[in-house]
């Protein structure tokens, strides 16, 4: 008789299981409809009756976003993607760039200015509250730029500081054996100080980075480099003190854009935001993918995969 009760509570059991996982699946099919609609009238391929896209740069620029920073990064893939697909959608008349960011990657930085130069429709940057260093440098490639007259913005210059533990393993009686090919192999390694020749090194491929960031911010925004030189020297601005100085067209918001906008393509503006919603499978999968960074691994990564960031 036990042996019975038993058999039915494992039956009991299962088909408890079977019920909740077909529940499940039932609630995803209808999530992945609902956002397939919602997409469809107000998302990513193009609002219902839009004519303006607004493409959103918001956190650290990257080139691109394995999962591993989380969700506040703009990754220039993306970015571009977006870019192209605004480019390619004939109901898109002008395209608005809703940014927020501290900068980040001078190549990422860089990628998506050129882009939106190279873009044949209307475009205008919004800074709220930072679009400094590479965001400001993606601001200034668009045809108009409107700050808040409270925003952090300009900041023309590059960053590559980084800490150095060569002293302390010193004191702790730690050696970093050097083996390398090349006596420049392991510049900027955080294990030893710098010579002066590495120095050197560092800093004229940093001056270079900065002139072009310089070059590129002159030519966005019709500026001789003379015009430039004096505001890039890495100083942020507020939007008020970047108007004054040529960084910034208007003092604003969107609103005061979408009158540019109207203005410009004369016509209503209806606004579409191009919005990149992460699943938990795409969650899940990243976290699944993530190196361990152990001193050797965080070693590579830096050696390997680290670049300047225009700050």
């Amino acid at each position: 008789m036990a042996k019975k009760q038993g058999v039915q509570d494992g039956a009991s059991t299962a088909t408890k299981i079977w019920v909740t996982l077909l529940i499940l699946f039932g609630l995803a099919i209808i999530g992945a409809f609902t956002a397939a609609v919602i997409t469809l009238f107000n998302g990513a391929g193009g609002g219902y009756g839009a004519n303006v896209a607004v493409i959103p740069v918001e956190g650290v620029l990257v080139a691109n976003d394995d999962g591993s920073f989380g969700s506040g990064v703009a990754a220039s893939d993306t970015l571009l993607e977006d870019i192209r697909k605004a480019e390619g959608e004939s109901s898109i008349k002008a395209v608005i760039f809703r940014i927020n960011s501290p900068g980040g990657s001078a190549v990422a930085s860089d990628e998506v200015a050129t882009a939106i130069r190279r873009m044949q429709k209307p475009s205008v940057a919004v800074i709220r509250e930072v679009g400094a260093s590479g965001a400001y440098w993606v601001a200034s490639a668009t045809d108009h730029v409107v700050a808040n007259p409270m925003s952090v913005t300009g900041s023309i210059g590059v960053l590559g500081s980084y800490l150095s533990f060569g002293r302390f393993l010193e004191h702790w009686n730690v050696t970093y054996n050097q083996l390398i090919s090349g006596e420049m192999k392991d510049v900027g390694t955080p294990f030893r100080e710098l010579t002066p020749q590495e120095r050197l090194f560092l800093q004229q491929k940093l001056d270079a980075i900065h002139e072009y960031f310089l070059q590129s911010v002159a030519e966005n925004r019709n500026m001789s480099a003379e015009q430039v030189r004096p505001l890039a020297d890495g100083r942020f601005f507020l939007g008020s003190e970047a108007k004054e100085n040529g960084l910034v067209d208007q003092l604003g918001g969107e609103e005061e854009a979408l009158d540019w906008i109207n203005a410009t393509i004369k016509a209503e503006p209806v606004t579409v935001v191009y919005e990149h919603r992460r699943s938990l499978l795409d969650v899940l999968t990243s976290l699944s993918a993530q190196r361990s960074l152990t001193p050797a691994a965080a070693l590579q990564a830096m050696q390997e995969e680290s670049v300047p960031m225009a700050r």
